[in-house]
């Protein structure tokens, strides 16, 4: 337990002759060596592939620019091309926009047959912030709160005594 004790007190010069660091160090350059070869000789012939992917996921969103905020091309293969949605609803209007984008494509040297969708709900939106779309004057905001001040405490009014103070609450400045 000393012994650990003191191995932590020590200055940074003393941690740096470590020798167990160097050793580290060198296993991590010969890790990154062999990641290089790696992209290099296995993964190189996916390249292209990817290449092909974002060009033509440019010309999509030339094509139908906001459809494609949210949708993107997952496969291109034989002709047939394979797109992603992240709901029901965008793969629909997406699907209704398909004669447009496939002549779109057709028309940039692209040689597709077919399209296909699929919906990929696990894909997020993205996130917009949304601005405040209603703004209160303050007369109205003093009647609603008079409202709320002089409106019976009854059963019946329970519901709208709720959404008074709501109203309320996010109008206050």
């Amino acid at each position: 337990m000393t012994l650990a004790m003191k191995t932590t007190r020590q200055p940074a010069s003393a941690s740096a002759t470590n020798p167990f660091r160097s050793i580290v160090k060198q296993k991590k350059q010969y890790q990154s060596v062999e990641v290089n070869s790696l992209l290099q000789s296995e993964i190189a012939h996916l390249w292209p592939a990817i290449a092909n992917i974002n060009a033509l996921q440019k010309e999509c969103v030339a094509a139908l620019p906001q459809l494609f905020l949210y949708c993107q091309v997952l496969h291109y293969e034989e002709h047939q091309l394979i797109l992603a949605a992240p709901n029901a609803a965008l793969a629909t209007k997406l699907k209704q926009q398909l004669p447009k984008l496939q002549t779109s494509l057709q028309k940039t040297g692209w040689q597709i047959n077919a399209i296909r969708i699929k919906v990929q709900v696990n894909q997020s939106l993205q996130n917009e912030t949304l601005e405040k779309q209603c703004h209160m004057t303050d007369s109205a905001l003093s009647a609603f709160g008079s409202l709320e001040k002089n409106l019976s405490k009854s059963k019946h009014n329970e519901e709208l005594l709720g959404a008074l103070r709501n109203l309320l609450q996010r109008h206050k400045k």
